[in-house]
């Protein structure tokens, strides 16, 4: 069928394409009030969302944890995400690339005479640009990374391997290591000192010539950080998931950051003292990088380094 080309973004909403800015979630909303929700998100490269299935696989991990359905299966997720893609195709070439989102809430709070046309979960899939040209020095000079003094929520209290719309533990720990240098990106410990994860990102070090990563069970599972592990398998360098603890970070000869948007992001100082010789990327990282670009078909630096000039 054909669709009228528009220059607004479309959106999916409780079943129908809507220009994104027709998109109401009704104020009684529980995520609204509590963070009661879940999400998920990835990027396209070249317009292709990337394992689009992996995230919606772990979309519904998060769901499920939360007790929330969103009254339609991963498949049908799936479909209905693609086609958000296809609807907004056309705005493409003016940002780059996409991040591709998928939103559930348990509902509204209803007392019962408000007349809410709906008050189970509201379900949202969402486009927006990469924020390439911000992120683009980070490529060209490596990143910053800093520990807060925040705690990343224990597993015993909530855990961290579920994406929920509850992100203030991340937010507050932010906010320190944004006042004392902008360009930092916030490193958050887990309940024993260890390193955990920054916002959205997964943290890896080299030592000996040899991966290590936070265990899973401190952090959010990133997708992008599995399919590293496995690209380092394939390369033949040994990764090890485990505790990782402040003298680790600073003995590290390399380090990185690993997110769907972000892909692989070297990072250059780790609380102020350079990482290794102070060279990023080192030698694995940029084999790693290198292996990612190949997986997906996409420079991933040089589109970051292109939009940020």
């Amino acid at each position: 069928m054909a669709q009228q080309l528009s220059n607004q973004r479309i959106a999916w909403f409780n079943g129908k394409f809507l220009p994104e800015n027709e998109v109401m979630i009704p104020f009684r909303d529980r995520s609204w009030k509590y963070g009661d929700g879940a999400f998920d998100m990835t990027r396209t490269f070249n317009g292709v969302p990337f394992r689009l299935k992996e995230h919606i696989d772990r979309f519904y991990r998060s769901l499920r944890y939360l007790q929330i359905d969103p009254g339609l299966s991963a498949k049908e997720m799936v479909a209905h995400s693609e086609e958000v893609v296809a609807r907004n195709e056309h705005l493409r070439a003016e940002v780059g690339d996409w991040w591709l989102g998928q939103r559930v809430s348990r509902g509204v709070d209803a007392v019962g005479d408000e007349g809410w046309d709906h008050t189970g979960p509201n379900v949202v899939i969402e486009m927006l640009p990469l924020p390439l040209a911000k992120r683009g020095k980070l490529y060209r000079e490596g990143a910053e990374a800093m520990t807060t003094t925040a705690r990343r929520i224990a597993p015993s209290m909530l855990s961290p391997r579920a994406k929920t719309h509850n992100y203030l533990n991340m937010i507050m720990a932010e906010k320190p290591i944004k006042a004392l240098n902008p360009d930092a990106w916030p490193i958050l410990l887990d309940e024993n000192g260890n390193l955990a994860e920054g916002l959205g990102s997964n943290i890896f070090i080299v030592r000996e010539g040899a991966l290590f990563t936070p265990s899973e069970r401190y952090v959010l599972p990133g997708v992008s950080r599995q399919m590293t592990m496995d690209m380092a398998k394939q390369l033949g360098i040994e990764c090890t998931p485990g505790d990782v603890d402040l003298f680790d970070a600073a003995n590290a000869e390399e380090m990185f950051l690993t997110s769907t948007s972000l892909c692989i992001l070297p990072v250059k100082s780790f609380n102020g003292a350079p990482v290794g010789d102070g060279k990023a990327p080192g030698p694995i990282t940029q084999k790693l990088i290198d292996a990612y670009s190949k997986s997906v078909g996409c420079d991933f630096v040089a589109q970051y380094l292109k939009f940020s000039q």
